[in-house]
């Protein structure tokens, strides 16, 4: 994906995730969410945790330092003990502050994403990710242009199947994702297939010309997401997950 375009969903997105928490009615928030460790206020809690760490090199230096040593204590990914901090460390918030923190923190983490140098976003992640059963080195770039959008995105995802409020979708924002997700996904399985999406976030693609007779899914763009994050149980190419 362009750069260009990734921080401009990035910045959409943020916009989009706070405006979901803002329409949220008092009852809504401790409701159970997608995310079997989070009701709704935990997960937002680490939505606006996750966009704290990307607002500036020394929140994400801080927040991985404990995640780290947390992590080496009790076993587990880093990434667990990650978002296990940011949840922990703003257990005392209200839903009102919750809110305030999101609509503080968006413009920050967006331009903190944009600002962050090529030299930077060479470098990899010092832990590998497990991945579709196995180990895979991730440069920050592609955390920082791409993970750290579709995380949002999703957790806005899991807000409506939770509370019932209406998603917003366009095809310009959420269709560009979706794409991007799609083509991510192909690329890792290799196998020739026909994708037809529906919905305001959907399309077409075509990749035939690869080994194997091709397996053609017809779904909607959010359950295929969905599916491919491990939401839902997927079968054939469907198994491939992609990384949100």
């Amino acid at each position: 994906m362009p750069r260009r375009l990734a921080m401009q969903l990035a910045a959409a997105e943020y916009v989009r995730v706070t405006t979901a928490l803002t329409q949220l009615a008092a009852e809504d928030w401790t409701k159970p969410t997608p995310c079997p460790a989070w009701d709704v206020r935990e997960l937002a809690c680490h939505v606006v945790g996750m966009a704290t760490m990307a607002s500036t090199p020394w929140e994400s230096a801080r927040q991985q330092k404990i995640a780290g040593a947390d992590a080496a204590a009790r076993g587990g990914p880093v990434v667990d003990a990650l978002t296990a901090l940011q949840v922990r460390e703003r257990e005392s918030l209200t839903p009102e502050e919750v809110v305030a923190a999101a609509r503080a923190i968006a413009p920050k983490a967006a331009r903190g994403r944009r600002l962050t140098p090529f030299f930077i976003r060479r470098k990899h992640l010092p832990e590998p990710q497990l991945v579709n059963g196995r180990e895979e080195l991730w440069t920050l770039g592609y955390l920082i242009d791409v993970i750290l959008t579709r995380d949002p995105w999703m957790h806005r995802v899991d807000l409506a199947e939770a509370t019932g409020q209406p998603l917003e979708l366009t095809g310009d924002h959420d269709g560009a994702i979706v794409d991007d997700v799609v083509r991510e996904w192909a690329g890792r399985h290799g196998r020739a297939c026909e994708v037809e999406l529906s919905g305001p976030a959907g399309g077409r693609w075509s990749w035939t010309d690869r080994p194997g007779v091709p397996e053609s899914i017809a779904m909607d763009a959010i359950d295929f997401c969905r599916t491919l994050s491990g939401r839902r149980a997927g079968e054939g190419l469907l198994t491939t997950q992609v990384p949100f």
